[in-house]
Parts: structure tokens; sequence; C-alpha cells
């Protein structure tokens, strides 16, 4: 999967882009149609530690999927987002299933009507 990586306000190294391109390929494992993701990475001004921000957008074939995560580190923001985005990537595919079934009966009822 493409993936684009903006880091705002300061240079990731190459490492955390080798990270977030790896965690980003394991989302294929749970669906293969996605098109290509962005990465958004900030760094937020606020005293607090957790100032750290990723966030994940994935285009799927007539959707899109958006995960924002703030947390100490940018590996554990996108874990998280990461994490977010398959939770979603599940639903999505419960739904897509549950909308063909539904055609597949109307089609069958339609069918049977005829008759």
């Amino acid at each position: 999967m493409k993936i684009t990586v903006q880091s705002i306000h300061f240079t990731a190294d190459k490492g955390l882009l080798e990270f977030i391109q790896k965690k980003a390929d394991k989302l294929e494992t749970f669906y293969d149609k996605i098109i290509n993701g962005e990465v958004y990475l900030k760094l937020e001004n606020v005293e607090d530690e957790a100032n750290k921000i990723a966030e994940i957008k994935i285009m799927l074939p007539g959707n899109q999927l958006f995960a924002k995560e703030k947390c100490k580190t940018f590996e554990e923001a996108t874990d998280l987002a990461v994490e977010s985005l398959r939770k979603q990537i599940e639903k999505h595919k419960t739904k897509k299933v549950i909308a063909a079934e539904a055609v597949k009966k109307a089609v069958l009822a339609a069918g049977e009507d005829e008759f």
C-alpha cells in the first residue's frame, strides 16, 4: 500500500517512517482493497508529555477511514491509530457482507414474483 507521511513542523527520521510503513502494511492483511493512505504527524505545544499526534486516513473503494491518536511517542500513537483502523475495517467488511446478502435476498424475491 502506498503511504504518504507528512510531518508537520519537524522532520521525521528514517526509522520512524519505516515503522509507520510496516504498521500500515499490516492493514492489508485485513482488507486487500485499500487504495492508499496518508499519515500526518504533529507536535502539539502543550505542557503534557503526550503531545505527539498521529492521524491516519486510508482510502477504500467508495469509503475513507480515519483515526487520530495522541500519545507520548509517535510509535505508540501510530500503533493505536492502526489498531483503531483495523477495527473500522472489520466493521466495514461486516457492513458490506450484510448489504450483499440484502441485495441477494431482494433479487431472489423479485425472481420468485415473476413466476
